[in-house]
């Protein structure tokens, strides 16, 4: 059996940033989505924009794009990127209960941004959960994963969905 070759580790085993500067630069878009699920009282809660901390859904989107603009220093191994575009779309589901978080984010460049994508919806949603905390501690964080990817020498890869679910 061949040993895997890994991208982030050197030829003696140390982590190591990947060298893109080869790489040709292409227009690079991902998609991200997760969800969180909460108590039905709190879910109301955010829904009337009734919580002390107020508009929890618009903080949580404002929070989503500052993350994806961060990313790098939060991913040891990430390479820090020049976003030409963060979208945050967040929905209230109340077949969870809870909310329902998209990230879109696009480049130029040599890599791609799928970990700003998740990034974004990690912390979109991590948002809710802290302004939620005081009155439901027991939420949880779901299904954080990657939608699709556009652009570089792998091209386009999309997640296949059950019938009848789709991304905003």
């Amino acid at each position: 059996m061949n040993p895997i070759e890994l991208s982030h580790i050197d030829s003696q085993g140390h982590a190591r940033m990947v060298d893109v500067s080869g790489k040709q630069e292409t227009d690079r878009i991902a998609v991200a989505s997760g969800a969180i699920r909460m108590s039905p009282v709190t879910f109301d809660l955010i829904q009337r924009q009734a919580l002390p901390k107020g508009d929890v859904l618009t903080v949580a989107r404002i929070a989503g794009i500052q993350a994806a603009k961060r990313t790098a220093d939060l991913i040891p191994l990430c390479h820090p990127l020049a976003l030409r575009g963060v979208e945050i779309a967040l929905e209230m589901d109340d077949t969870l209960p809870g909310v329902r978080a998209w990230a879109s984010v696009r480049t130029v460049g040599p890599t791609g941004v799928e970990m700003e994508a998740m990034t974004a919806v990690s912390v979109a949603l991590l948002t809710v959960y802290d302004m939620a905390k005081a009155v439901d501690r027991g939420m949880v964080l779901i299904d954080i994963q990657v939608e699709s990817k556009d652009g570089g020498r792998s091209g386009s890869w999309r997640r296949s969905q059950p019938e009848g679910e789709s991304a905003p």
